[in-house]
């Protein structure tokens, strides 16, 4: 007993005399922190994907994408997403492109590219990771 708490004392010390710095846990590892995924399904609703995303560990939610083609996921969009809390999350133009069996798909901000993935079609969805795109 004794023992554990000098090296509980002795453990807060160090990180106290380090200015608090933190080991950086896999997920927040360099670069995988840039990492998303999304899945796309189809609706009921003509040229409307239903999506659900995450990014990195942290955050997650459902989101809609409307205006694409009645036909296959490929097409041009506009998707919103949110929060699993039901909060908005960001908005985006939606292009999804097809070439094989291969989809890229770019997330567009204000005529600009802000992020960029590349999935196949898994069961009746559409499975995409993606990354964002440092300015």
């Amino acid at each position: 007993m004794l023992r554990s708490f000098f090296v509980a004392a002795s453990l807060t010390a160090v990180l106290w005399t380090s200015g608090g710095a933190s080991v950086a846990t896999a997920s927040e590892a360099p670069g995988a922190s840039n990492i998303g995924f999304v899945i796309y399904t189809k609706s009921y609703a003509p040229g409307t994907l239903n999506a659900r995303w995450m990014y990195t560990s942290k955050y997650k939610g459902p989101g809609i994408a409307t205006g694409g083609p009645k036909d296959g996921f490929a097409g041009n969009y506009h998707v919103r997403y949110f929060y699993d809390s039901g909060e908005f999350s960001d908005e985006y133009d939606l292009l999804i492109e097809k070439s094989g069996d291969v989809y890229t798909v770019s997330w567009i901000t204000n005529g600009k590219v802000s992020a960029i993935g590349v999935g196949m079609e898994v069961g009746n969805g559409l499975a995409v990771g993606w990354r964002r795109i440092a300015d």
